[in-house]
Parts: C-alpha cells; sequence; structure tokens
C-alpha cells in the first residue's frame, strides 16, 4: 500500500514539474508566429524566432496571405536584404532578455512592407500564447499581437 501512494505521489511530483516546465518554456518569443493582418484580422506570414546564445533572429517561414506570391522579393528593403525572397527574409535581429524580465528588447525588426527598421521589444502574453510585439522611432511606434503556431 505505502508503495502505491509513493508511486502516485512521484508521478503527480513529475507531472507538476513537467507542467511547470512547459509553462515557463512558453514565456519566450522563441518559436512560430502567425503575424496577422490589421485590416482584415487574417493570418499575414508565419514567423519563425530562434535564439542563439542568448540573441534572438526572427524570420519569414510563410507568406500565408491569399493570392500572395511566394518568390515576393523585398524591394523596399535598403540594406543587404534588399531584393531578397520573403521567404526566408531575417526581419527580427539582436533582441536580448531583460533582466527580470519576461521582455526581449534592444534589437530591430524590419517592415519589409516599407523596408524601415524599427527598434524592438517583444512581450510574451496569455502564458506565452500570444507574443507583442513594439516597433518605434524615438517616442512614436506601434504594437502588433502575433498568436503562437503549433
Amino acid at each position: 500500500m505505502k508503495t502505491m501512494h509513493y508511486t502516485i505521489r512521484a508521478s503527480l511530483a513529475v507531472a507538476a514539474v513537467l507542467a511547470m516546465s512547459c509553462a515557463q518554456a512558453q514565456m519566450t518569443p522563441v518559436g512560430s508566429w502567425h503575424t496577422v493582418d490589421e485590416k482584415t484580422g487574417e493570418p499575414k506570414s508565419l514567423i519563425a524566432i530562434t535564439e542563439s546564445n542568448g540573441v534572438l533572429s526572427g524570420h519569414v517561414d510563410k507568406l500565408l496571405r491569399k493570392d500572395v506570391d511566394q518568390n515576393e522579393v523585398c524591394n523596399e528593403c535598403r540594406d543587404e536584404r534588399k531584393g531578397k525572397r520573403m521567404l526566408g527574409l531575417e526581419i527580427i535581429r539582436g533582441a536580448k532578455k531583460a533582466d527580470g524580465k519576461d521582455v526581449w528588447e534592444g534589437g530591430k525588426i524590419l517592415d519589409p512592407e516599407n523596408g524601415k527598421e524599427y527598434t524592438l521589444r517583444l512581450t510574451p502574453i496569455e502564458g506565452g500564447k500570444k507574443l507583442e510585439v513594439r516597433g518605434s522611432i524615438a517616442f512614436f511606434g506601434r504594437t502588433q499581437t502575433w498568436v503562437r503556431t503549433q
């Protein structure tokens, strides 16, 4: 009888640790995200965010708009990304986790539609199911909400 209680308690403890690990793992921008067209509410693209040595980068994994040319290039880009295909295009560079917060900042985000780069802040919300993406220049900026994909 004691062994059965011990086994049940051990199983519950393992399940609790796994659940906490999964919840904590989701409070990061690392993963795949749907961007949403602010006018139509439809998914616009799939962005993959990765981390290397504490620094985030993100690239366009898929274009999701209806009737979009999958070979579209970034004509508005102003740096080495000009003329590069949108698929695979790096749009997030250099963001790092702020000390003691679930916020990543200090990097840049590219808006391929106008070729401008903005100062970046990424904040996971709703338990990591969504990501607030803030791009700004000086005091002016805008925030988009991206949705995590599985």
